[in-house]
């Protein structure tokens, strides 16, 4: 039995514009005079889901959910103009004003941990507190471990069908292969190649999958944004400023729980460790038997457990 709460629609759901042309969608769900709680979602790229909706209480907490810029249902969809880690944060801190919000729980995974703590420097006062699932660092190492050929050690067939349709290439070449093939004018090319990108990163997200495993078709029609976009902030190391683990000391006031799954081959869990160690005051749960997936039985429980305890922290 699933420990998500019941699915549920949104308030509403509307597009929020930004001064250089996105359109960035939006949605709210939950009890809209309820604690709020900003969700972002992992890739780049990815968007969010329907399910990512059922971590919370829907009695307790107001749910912001968004799409980043050229992810899911924003637009211009799957744009790389304008769309840099500085300009996210910008879109965070546009959508906090336009709901009137003073400060949120930050909900994120992946990719979204990067976005998460990177705002959260910029911007410590508007955060009440972090739950981050699958830690992602960005460090030349954590890059490398996804696209220099690492994974083929723990998983040879995903990665064989992914570094096979660059050539055998591995690293910046690689990367530079996919995002040659992303942003051809060939569509059948393009999709091919984002179809190859995201299906590898699907194989290893989760330890309940089979080997031969694909996304699925109701996901599939997200996979040009996730790939085109994860494959340029790749190749550009995510476009940091400054590295993860510098100056996290402004965020000691910030409860913060880190949730990772021990077998993560998308995020191995040492950057869950080097992030509790330059934040001492975080709480780290490793999963023993979960992997990258949020939604991996291990990792979903321990989300929720954690939504319900930051309830007595947003009260």
């Amino acid at each position: 039995m699933s420990p998500l709460f019941p699915p549920i629609q949104p308030n509403f759901s509307r597009y929020l514009s930004t001064a250089n042309g996105h359109q960035l969608y939006y949605e709210e769900v939950g009890n809209p005079e309820g604690a709020p709680v900003l969700v972002l979602h992992g890739g780049p790229g990815s968007g969010c889901s329907a399910a990512g909706r059922q971590f919370f209480d829907p009695e307790f907490y107001r749910v912001i959910l968004f799409d980043q810029r050229g992810a899911g249902r924003s637009q211009p969809y799957a744009s790389l103009q304008q769309n840099q880690t500085l300009d996210l944060i910008a879109d965070i801190e546009l959508l906090r004003q336009t709901l009137g919000i003073e400060s949120f729980l930050m909900f994120a995974g992946s990719w979204g941990t990067t976005l998460g703590l990177c705002y959260a420097k910029q911007y410590p006062e508007r955060v009440l507190g972090m739950i981050l699932r699958g830690i992602f660092l960005a460090r030349p190492q954590d890059i490398d471990w996804l696209y220099g050929g690492k994974t083929a050690a723990l998983h040879p067939q995903a990665w064989q069908a992914f570094s096979g349709r660059a050539l055998g290439k591995q690293g910046l070449a690689l990367l530079e292969h996919y995002d040659q093939e992303l942003n051809s004018h060939n569509d059948i090319q393009a999709n091919a190649a984002a179809k190859a990108w995201v299906n590898y990163e699907y194989r290893l997200s989760a330890i309940e999958l089979p080997l031969s495993a694909s996304l699925p078709k109701e996901e599939q029609n997200s996979t040009l944004s996730m790939a085109r976009i994860s494959a340029r902030y790749m190749l550009h190391g995510c476009y940091l400023d400054e590295p993860i683990l510098d100056n996290l000391a402004a965020l000691s006031a910030i409860p913060m729980r880190i949730v990772h799954g021990r077998y993560d081959l998308v995020c191995p869990v040492d950057q869950a460790i080097s992030l509790k160690q330059n934040c001492p005051w975080a709480e780290l749960e490793i999963i023993a038997m979960a992997g990258h997936s949020g939604y991996d039985l291990g990792n979903c429980k321990a989300l929720i457990r954690a939504t319900q305890q930051f309830k007595e922290h947003c009260s």
